[in-house]
């Protein structure tokens, strides 16, 4: 069964983006932030979640909140 790919992915990639840009971080610092947190994955990975083409594993969202200090 194939899961398709809605638009609650994009509004989720979108905020992603935001919180990006309000760091002043590019997608590829992101990615390297992340590696050191120990998630292995690509800045073209980090692209395809921010564009909502690829879902986004927990593992990545809670290294991605601790990067932006979310609470």
């Amino acid at each position: 069964m194939k899961i398709r790919q809605g638009r609650n992915n994009y509004h989720l990639g979108k905020n992603i983006r935001g919180l990006r840009r309000e760091n002043g971080m590019t997608q590829e610092s992101v990615a390297a932030q992340m590696q050191l947190l120990g998630v292995d994955i690509s800045r073209r990975t980090y692209s395809q979640i921010e564009c909502g083409i690829s879902n986004i594993k927990v593992e990545e969202l809670l290294a991605m909140s601790n990067i932006f200090r979310c609470e």
